[in-house]
């Protein structure tokens, strides 16, 4: 089974037991890694079996795809930054962002909820070089460069988990992991029960993980890594529960009301496990 996901270290630490056959599953499972905006667009497409996306990608495919409780990015303290060499107002401005299907492009379009700004979308690793160089006015940065952005002389004007934190009371759904329906819930149980399996290996393995993690992160520093990791990696990673599914379903819901996703009927989800 072919299986897209990021080279981000949250992805790699939970999927590399399973890629490398360490945990239960019936057959190989080919890693087919990009950046998160290219894997949005691929399941535009429907082109990957299984695959990692932001849930503002999964909300315009969820009529072709099922999503798994486990593997996902969810959680407190998790938000997108908009950040600048110093203060200026958002209206107006230049942003660079890191893809129109992106959570992180969503929330911001929900919180700027009509207010004019020019987006400018590139891959998330080209962001604050471009901010720090004065391409462009803000940048609405993810993943690792949430730890590293002082370091390009830059401030923080703006965390959009908080903003959503404080507008709703739940965690923030970032991203997941989804299988094509046309496979059967039958193999997305098989999925989902073996990634899980491997975030639990991870876990008490991370020796092992350690060099698949370095060989495949933007930010190379063991401290940055181990940030992103202990942010992006939590209890919510192997399961939703039912506060996780509330929060995703508020996220829809906002993506819906402001026209940024089609209604859907379908379960998001697979039922939960008794």
């Amino acid at each position: 089974m072919k299986l897209g996901f990021s080279p981000c270290p949250n992805d790699t630490y939970i999927l590399y037991a399973l890629v490398h056959r360490r945990v239960p599953f019936p057959e190989p499972v080919e890693p087919v890694l990009a950046d998160v905006e290219t894997l949005n667009a691929w399941a535009l497409e429907g082109r990957l079996p299984a695959t990692k996306l932001s849930y503002a990608a999964f909300a315009r495919v969820r009529e072709g795809y099922l999503g798994l409780a486990s593997g996902g990015a969810l959680g407190r303290g998790v938000g997108p930054l908009v950040v600048a060499r110093e203060d200026r107002p958002f209206e107006g401005a230049r942003v660079a962002h890191p893809g129109e299907a992106t959570t992180a492009y969503t929330l911001f379009r929900l919180f700027m909820d009509g207010r004019p700004f020019t987006p400018v979308p590139m891959v998330y690793s080209a962001i604050m070089p471009a901010v720090e160089r004065g391409e462009v006015d803000l940048g609405l940065i993810i993943h690792e460069s949430r730890f590293v952005y002082p370091e390009h002389g830059l401030k923080k004007l703006l965390d959009l988990g908080e903003w959503w934190e404080a507008t709703t009371g739940l965690p923030l759904p970032l991203g997941l992991i989804a299988v094509r329906r046309d496979l059967g819930e039958g193999r997305a149980r098989e999925l989902e029960r073996a990634v899980r399996a491997s975030l639990a290996y991870a876990r008490e393995h991370e020796a092992e993980v350690w060099p698949y993690l370095r060989a495949h992160a933007q930010e190379l520093a063991d401290d940055v890594i181990r940030a992103h990791v202990g942010t992006y990696v939590n209890d919510f990673s192997q399961d939703l529960g039912e506060e996780g599914r509330r929060a995703v379903a508020e996220l829809f819901a906002r993506m819906e009301r402001a026209g940024l996703a089609p209604r859907s009927d379908r379960p998001a989800f697979l039922p939960p496990e008794r």
